[in-house]
């Protein structure tokens, strides 16, 4: 049976020892999207909103997002990340901004919170970004797409 790796013999959190695990290269993919009213999303295609080029702000607050994990998660090892990207896809048909962020680093911990954290504070970024023009955006479907790497190896989420 699975146990939670967070949670010691007495039942109490803590940051798991990965003092003897070998570097590898681990990277994550995760996901997630933003709806707005179709409004929002031509003011924020043709960059006319009053805060400026959201995409590219949403994109960069990502990146820094990702960087600070260990700082916002609290069992969260500090990590070197050697790679950030994350990807803004926009779709006129379901009215929505799709985020795809990947992660990579050569270490002895995963990298899926960061991953998950970019596609958060990318989608946060958005938000506050049209939130003067649309109080009914909608941040929704974050989720690990893929991780590579490490004892547990390869997983892909199954398309649904």
């Amino acid at each position: 049976m699975e146990k939670l790796t967070h949670i010691d013999t007495k039942g109490e959190a803590h940051m798991v020892d990965v003092t003897a695990k070998d570097d590898t290269s681990r990277e994550a993919h995760a996901k997630g999207s933003v709806y707005m009213k179709k409004s929002t999303l031509q003011l924020l295609k043709d960059n006319q909103l009053t805060k400026g080029d959201a995409l590219q702000v949403a994109k960069i607050a990502g990146i820094m997002g990702a960087k600070q994990t260990s700082s916002l998660v609290p069992l969260c090892h500090p990590l070197n990340i050697t790679s950030i990207s994350v990807e803004l896809n926009i779709d006129d048909n379901l009215s929505c901004v799709n985020i795809d962020a990947v992660v990579k680093i050569t270490g002895k911990t995963g990298v899926e919170m960061e991953a998950l954290t970019a596609v958060s504070i990318t989608a946060l970024t958005i938000y506050d970004m049209c939130k003067a023009v649309d109080k009914e955006i909608v941040i929704s479907d974050i989720c690990l797409v893929e991780k590579k790497g490490g004892k547990s190896g390869h997983f892909k989420r199954k398309e649904k």
